[in-house]
């Protein structure tokens, strides 16, 4: 697929039909997350495959939207902040922004796959640590249900280019 077609087909769905993922998909899915750029190459992020079944009452308690549990799976993208590449001048920390490109590499990899998420950043991480228990020095990040989607791109609505770009003058 055209990657221009690519990122207009993809959408954050909110129906997803308990069809299983298959592994091969998954696979290349997880690898494109592992391909992505991150600052010095730390890749200061990791990700947990997550079966729904039979776990939906304590996985909503980490995001309670129904839908968040109806995929087969949901995949938890970690930050790991002492991994990530800090710029000398003022102590910023790359993990997260490394985090979101890897983030983005699933997505875009999903919709290729003809797979469906939706990028959760409003979860209770509180929840998210009893419920996943990660290590101590692991951030949850961000959360996707993964799987075939029962519903359909609708209309994308988005600010103007004019909006958002500046050129230099």
């Amino acid at each position: 697929m055209d990657f221009q077609d690519l990122i207009r087909k993809r959408y954050s769905a909110r129906a997803y039909s308990s069809r299983p993922v298959e592994e091969e998909k998954l696979a290349r899915i997880l690898e494109s997350a592992r391909l992505a750029p991150t600052a010095a190459n730390r890749q200061p992020f990791r990700i947990e495959v997550i079966s729904t079944q039979g776990r939906e009452p304590e996985l909503s308690r980490i995001y309670g939207r129904h839908w968040f549990t109806q995929a087969p799976l949901i995949l938890a993208l970690y930050t790991v902040p002492p991994e990530g590449w800090v710029r000398k001048a003022d102590n910023w920390n790359a993990a997260e922004v490394d985090a979101a490109i890897a983030m983005t590499h699933i997505v875009l990899s999903a919709a290729d796959e003809g797979l469906a998420t939706c990028w959760i950043a409003a979860f209770d991480p509180a929840a998210a640590r009893e419920v996943l228990k990660p290590p101590p020095d692991w951030m949850a990040f961000g959360f996707t249900p993964l799987g075939y989607p029962s519903d359909a791109l609708g209309t994308k609505t988005r600010r103007p280019l004019g909006d958002l770009v500046i050129r230099d003058h």
